[in-house]
């Protein structure tokens, strides 16, 4: 299955030019070698409305997988759990559960994350780690499932 993908860069000093974005081009790299089509790509700060917009228009743009990472984590300026919660229309809570429990094995740190997974419109949106190692490997742990999790988002409804 051809996915086609956003890639979100969540950071208040990456957006303002402070720091360079690894983390996308990471996550860029690991879906390309995934065979999914990368079409879409931004950083933003971490402010709820820029998030949801972004997400909103890639989604519009047709992708139906979008990679967040950054803003997950209990810092006061993390607020991309919110941000996705307060436009999605279902969690998916097994893949947070999949990325903290997997990622305990490598951190115990990685109890304070809050990535999560949610359907928004038709796309799969996936919030990662902001650090570029934790987002790769968070989705490695839950890249098996993404195929059929994405078919499921972009299924049109049927009136039966």
């Amino acid at each position: 299955m051809q996915i086609s993908v956003g890639i979100i860069t969540i950071s208040d000093r990456a957006s303002a030019g402070d720091y360079k974005d690894l983390g996308g081009p990471a996550l860029k790299d690991v879906a390309q070698k995934g065979g999914w089509q990368v079409v879409c790509e931004a950083v933003v700060p971490d402010e709820a409305a820029r998030i949801q917009e972004t997400i909103r228009s890639f989604s519009q743009q047709g992708c139906g997988l979008i990679l967040a990472t950054g803003g997950t984590g209990i810092g006061p300026r993390d607020v991309t759990p919110e941000a996705i919660r307060a436009i999605m229309r279902v969690e998916l809570p097994g893949f947070g559960e999949v990325m903290r429990a997997q990622s305990t094995k490598i951190t115990p740190n990685a109890i304070l994350s809050r990535s999560l997974a949610a359907i928004v419109d038709l796309s799969l949106v996936i919030a990662l780690p902001g650090k570029p190692s934790g987002a790769v490997e968070c989705l490695g742990f839950v890249e098996s499932a993404i195929p059929h999790a994405v078919a499921l988002a972009q299924r049109t409804p049927t009136s039966c």
